[in-house]
């Protein structure tokens, strides 16, 4: 029978302490959440490993990114208890369930049918009360729930759409892996004054999130 909890507290003292990530909040759920509910049947025994793990195959596939990005990524969002938070591309509820141990209330949309189905049942069945799965697509956000302090897109993306800059509170932030593989950069974006600042955090390669290609521009 495999010790889960074991193989929790493997990926927290192995890859998460480990890379930077100093926030006693973020290690603490980590190590309490059972991040193996929230991947499929066949997959459970890899669910700590250090990889990103592929959650809906196909044309438009959909991964749990690796822990150790997703921690570094909270981290940088700097998540306080009061915040209306936006999950962008939550998949199962794993990143939601995260957020939803440091935040007052996480909004988590996903497009596709069935992973917001498994993301609803699941956080459910964890008791987490503080987290409302919405079906859409994710590059127009949740509008009807903002303005947010905080936005996380999870994946990496060519550019992030205007219609999310537009949900951010005044000095909201935005966190996200902008461009992939090798020149991925997580990014943090904050409002000011109604105009967005940006500054690259870390370097990160994730997989990309569908929808989020940069639209054609015209050159001479």
């Amino acid at each position: 029978m495999i010790d889960f909890a074991e193989l929790r507290r493997g990926m927290v003292d192995g890859q998460v302490r480990t890379n930077n990530v100093t926030d006693p909040r973020i290690v603490a759920a980590m190590l309490e959440i059972p991040r193996e509910r929230f991947v499929p049947p066949a997959l459970k025994s890899l669910a700590y490993i250090d990889d990103d793990l592929v959650l809906r195959p196909g044309a438009r596939p959909r991964y749990l990114i690796e822990p150790m990005i997703l921690a570094r990524l909270v981290q940088v969002a700097d998540v306080q208890e009061h915040e209306h938070v936006l999950d962008v591309g939550t998949g199962t509820g794993y990143s939601a369930a995260v957020l939803a141990r440091l935040a007052q209330q996480v909004v988590a949309v996903e497009e596709e049918a069935d992973l917001a189905a498994t993301a609803t049942a699941t956080l459910a069945g964890l008791g987490v009360a503080n987290v409302a799965v919405m079906q859409g697509p994710l590059t127009a956000g949740w509008p009807k729930e903002a303005p947010y302090d905080l936005i996380l897109v999870n994946g990496s993306v060519d550019e992030v759409p205007a219609a999310l800059f537009a949900q951010l509170k005044e000095g909201g932030r935005l966190v996200a892996v902008v461009g992939h593989g090798g020149a991925g950069r997580a990014c943090v974006f904050t409002k000011v004054a109604g105009s967005i600042s940006d500054r690259v955090a870390f370097n990160a390669a994730v997989p990309s999130l569908p929808g989020f290609k940069a639209a054609p521009r015209f050159t001479f």
